[in-house]
């Protein structure tokens, strides 16, 4: 189950302008003003409302990239200190309008969202112009209770929720899930100066064992959502930076805890083609302590963790450059001593082959000057003249080898 996300994420336009410029705040201005500018600009360049207008789908974008930076404190914070130059603009999502789609394009959208291709979409105009007129059918959902329906494609169901002191305190979490796999939004809007309701966040249902889910929790602690389309557009660029950016997907919650009093949320159809059908429940966490305890500890310990990996992702690739280039003269080196030893058998191989011809020249015949086929030295030891220079010298070595046999044998006897 997921957390609440803001309101939208697209991909940055071609001619970045200063978000400050682009939604006509100053910049000291409250989150609360920025995202009112927001608001307003959104409506009014949406897609919906301008079908004919393609100049108002780029500015609904510019709007929406602008906000997606000065809603979130650390992008905030990193604009204003270094510019566009210290955002990662490729890790920003793109969103898709569905009733600005033809057919074929709803298909395709349909096909690669089935492939597990991210896809996000935008809310309809219609759905939020009514929201903020209050024009829409609020129905109640008691906190532990829970309501099945179906939506229509680019539709919402809207709910209220009604805490107390003590379960604002203990702290809410609002879920929703499909076992037909549907695919919806899970919407929170916040009371507008004007009587309506402004979408604060939103969370896409994701794929859970056999069923599709989303959910908010309101904990009085910061809570985060896990973006992973931030993983998957790492992934696709370089499969080792998605471990290192795995971690970047996390992306603070806007809203982390409710008041005492009425709360407004809807499931929003975002089916292709059909009605969504979902179960929606509220519930007060004050049983779930021990549970909510233990997120606590694993957000800090993710926190820290991603800020080590940060770190260490400069001493990985350090180490990697180093490594690239030892691995690069191992093989040099190898293929260099692969080389010497191979010239070094071609010389020894030549003086096999030149005795081997020596050798074989002897036996015809073919003496290398002293008339025998063997080695140098040879000739002495095995044919040298006895002592006395005659040719009889070998017999006579032979005869007195077993005179002086005989001669120890009869000392023996005579003994």
């Amino acid at each position: 189950m997921g957390l609440g996300s803001k309101m939208e994420g697209p991909s940055a336009p071609a001619n970045r302008r200063d978000p400050y410029e682009v939604l006509s705040v100053s910049r000291d201005s409250t989150d609360q003003e920025i995202k009112t500018a927001y608001r307003k600009l959104a409506l009014k360049y949406h897609p919906d409302k301008n079908a004919s207008n393609p100049e108002a789908s780029e500015l609904f974008k510019e709007v929406a990239y602008s906000y997606s930076i000065l809603s979130d404190p650390e992008k905030r914070r990193q604009y204003d200190s270094a510019g566009f130059e210290a955002l990662d603009a490729e890790g920003m999502d793109m969103e898709i309008d569905l009733s600005n789609l033809g057919t074929v394009n709803t298909m395709f959208a349909a096909l690669f969202s089935k492939l597990g291709v991210p896809i996000k979409t935008t809310i309809s105009a219609n759905v939020l112009e009514e929201a903020l007129n209050g024009t829409v059918t609020v129905r109640p959902l008691p906190i532990g209770t829970s309501v099945s329906g179906k939506v229509d494609k680019q539709c919402a169901h809207f709910f209220g929720v009604t805490i107390n002191e003590q379960q604002a305190e203990a702290g809410v979490v609002v879920r929703v899930t499909s076992t037909a796999q549907s695919k919806f939004k899970l919407l929170y809007f916040e009371q507008d100066v004007n009587g309506g309701y402004g979408l604060a966040l939103q969370e896409d249902s994701e794929k859970t064992g056999k069923v599709t889910s989303a959910g908010m929790y309101f904990l009085h602690f910061q809570v985060y959502r896990m973006d992973s389309t931030v993983n998957a557009l790492a992934m696709a660029k370089d499969p080792e930076a998605a471990f290192f950016k795995r971690l970047e997907g996390l992306q603070p919650c806007e809203v982390s805890e409710l008041k005492a009093g009425t709360h407004i949320f809807a499931v929003y159809g975002d089916n292709f083609f059909k009605t969504a059908t979902y179960t929606i429940e509220a519930l007060c966490v004050k049983s779930y302590e021990e549970t909510t305890e233990k997120l606590k500890d694993i957000e800090a310990q993710i926190l820290r963790k991603r800020n080590e990996l940060r770190q260490f992702e400069t001493e990985y690739r350090k180490a990697l450059a180093r490594f690239q280039e030892v691995t690069n003269r191992y093989s040099q080196e190898k293929q260099s001593v692969d080389e010497l030893l191979k010239q070094r058998d071609n010389i020894h191989s030549s003086f096999s082959v030149t005795r081997t011809v020596i050798t074989s020249g002897a036996a015809s015949g073919l003496s290398n000057g002293n008339g025998s086929g063997k080695f140098p030295g040879e000739d002495s030891k095995a044919e040298s003249p006895g002592e006395d220079g005659g040719s009889d010298g070998k017999d006579k070595s032979a005869k007195k080898k077993w005179f002086n046999l005989n001669l120890k044998g009869s000392d023996k006897k005579l003994g």
